[in-house]
């Protein structure tokens, strides 16, 4: 196992880039941004914000996926308050969506903004949740498809000239190699992990039929011929970090978890560092076992990801991040594990069954029945 020599991100991210010196791509593009003129890259900005503005044939000047996280409140605000853009909002609700998640889709709406909300047929989500769970142990692949996709064909449904979306993970999860790129064209968003394996597999699933998937993916090329442009806002913003977008937006009424929240319920840390536990994954439950499954299918689950931002953002040292990852990674209450077996009816035996199938081979089985985690052992 490759554990980046900077932050301890492993190799066993997909799609994640090392160089030669054993540094992971997010480490690489906190030094980057270092030596960018920020000032050049706000005008350049602030140039796309105003060919938006003229070009546009439609009542917007852009488009924002938002589902109910800090980033939705920090692209909305920046873009509208900074950058002087009509927005559209599209919100594509998730299943199972908690009150925290309700709460600040409804606060965008209260801010003043015109929020498009999308609920995909929940019948056909509970087939596509079932169905990926079984084949790719990944849960939530069918909520990130119209997540991201609503936000595209609404630009091209209403001729909305500009996309805008937070963070591109090719810099700051240094996913790179996944072929989304390091640069500021969210168009690629095709390219991200989960949505590049495409929906043609679901067509062959009983019940689901071509038309069932619109909301699921969109036309790259039809975007382009309609010279719709689409950015990552954090490669334009020097001022962009998890932390400092919880700040902003919770001064615009974003609600979080309380800080009383029990870190082993949620696998991650909420009083420590940034207390991030507080601020990710709220708009669903579903996300919470998702991250247990992906500790067991690639060793890491989202207290790895909280820490290698907090070390990355000067918050926290390395030994720090490993203790912490050592006593809350991988933790997930049982009350949303069988709240997700009920949903998709089966019993929480074959929920663990299912998941030991793809539990990855950076583990190993001690005498006693435990699981090591091999990624462990490369903490240095």
């Amino acid at each position: 196992m490759k554990i980046c020599k900077n932050c301890i991100q492993p190799d066993s991210r997909p799609g994640i880039f090392f160089d030669e010196n054993g540094i992971c791509g997010a480490c690489l593009w906190n030094q980057e941004k270092k030596q960018i003129n920020w000032s050049e890259r706000e005008k350049e900005l602030f140039e796309i914000a105003k060919w938006a503005r003229e070009s546009t044939r439609s009542n917007y000047d852009c488009v924002i996926g938002v589902s109910g996280g800090k980033d939705s409140t920090k692209q909305a605000v920046t873009a509208r308050d900074k950058l002087g853009l009509r927005c559209l909002l599209v919100n594509a609700e998730p299943e199972g969506i908690t009150s925290l998640g309700e709460q600040n889709i409804e606060n965008l709406k209260n801010l003043g903004f015109d929020v498009f909300s999308i609920r995909p047929n929940p019948k056909i989500m509970k087939l596509l949740i079932s169905y990926d769970f079984f084949t790719h142990l990944n849960p939530v692949k069918a909520t990130e498809f119209t997540l991201w996709s609503s936000t595209y064909i609404m630009a091209e449904k209403f001729d909305i000239p500009l996309i805008i979306q937070g963070e591109n993970p090719g810099l700051t999860l240094g996913t790179r190699l996944t072929g989304v790129g390091t640069d500021s064209n969210c168009l690629n968003a095709e390219k991200l992990n989960t949505l590049s394996a495409g929906i043609e597999e679901y067509l062959n699933i009983d019940q689901i039929s071509e038309k069932d998937l619109y909301l699921f993916h969109y036309n790259k090329k039809k975007l382009e011929e309609k010279n719709v442009k689409g950015i990552w806002l954090n490669y334009y913003l020097q001022e962009w970090s998890n932390f400092e977008s919880s700040q902003f937006s919770q001064k615009y009424g974003f609600q979080s978890r309380s800080m009383e929240t029990d870190p082993n319920s949620i696998g991650t840390y909420v009083k420590e560092g940034t207390h991030p536990g507080t601020y990710f994954q709220l708009d669903t439950d579903l996300t919470q076992v998702n991250q247990l499954l992906k500790f067991i299918k690639f060793g890491f689950g989202q207290c790895m990801d909280h820490v290698c931002y907090d070390i990355l953002e000067g918050c926290m040292n390395r030994q720090e991040a490993i203790d912490l990852v050592k006593k809350y990674d991988g933790k997930c209450s049982m009350e949303y594990i069988s709240k997700f077996c009920k949903y998709i009816d089966i019993s929480v035996d074959v929920f663990w069954e299912t998941a030991e199938k793809f539990r990855g081979d950076m583990w190993i089985k001690q005498s006693d029945g435990s699981w090591h985690n091999k990624i462990w052992d490369g903490f240095i």
